[in-house]
């Protein structure tokens, strides 16, 4: 007990990290595998995979993906049966920091989809890799 009350800095530093992992390591079972911008270019390009952009319609009109299909995050569980022809490809949800990309890939999952990542860090991890955004 006396270490703790001597070292406390050091003791709340490696108790914030052991959680900061836990964390983490939930997150990814939730969601499943995240994709940094190269590894999803690299799944665009080998494997034609699918871009979902969940964000809402002011975010996906101020530069999205190229072809990626927007779908709002409020939408996903309704508009559920125009993915269906999908699942056999590998699909990429994007959003804007990659919060709401994770509740999406863990409602495809429940509903079937395999082949489901998150872009890690969303479009905006994807503009700072130099990637383009389109407004078309």
């Amino acid at each position: 007990m006396e270490f703790l009350t001597q070292n406390y800095i050091w003791a709340i530093t490696a108790a914030m990290s052991g959680i900061g992992l836990i964390i983490m390591t939930l997150r990814q079972r939730v969601s499943g595998p995240r994709l940094s911008p190269a590894q999803a270019t690299q799944l665009i390009n080998r494997e034609d995979a699918l871009v979902i952009d969940v964000r809402e319609q002011a975010e996906w009109d101020g530069g999205h993906i190229g072809g990626a299909r927007h779908i709002p995050f409020g939408q996903i569980a309704q508009r559920l049966t125009e993915l269906e022809k999908f699942k056999a490809r590998p699909i990429i949800i994007a959003c804007a920091s990659g919060h709401r990309s994770s509740s999406t890939c863990s409602t495809l999952r429940k509903a079937g989809f395999d082949k489901v990542f998150a872009l890690d860090g969303g479009t905006g991890a994807w503009e700072q890799a130099g990637l383009p955004l389109t407004k078309k």
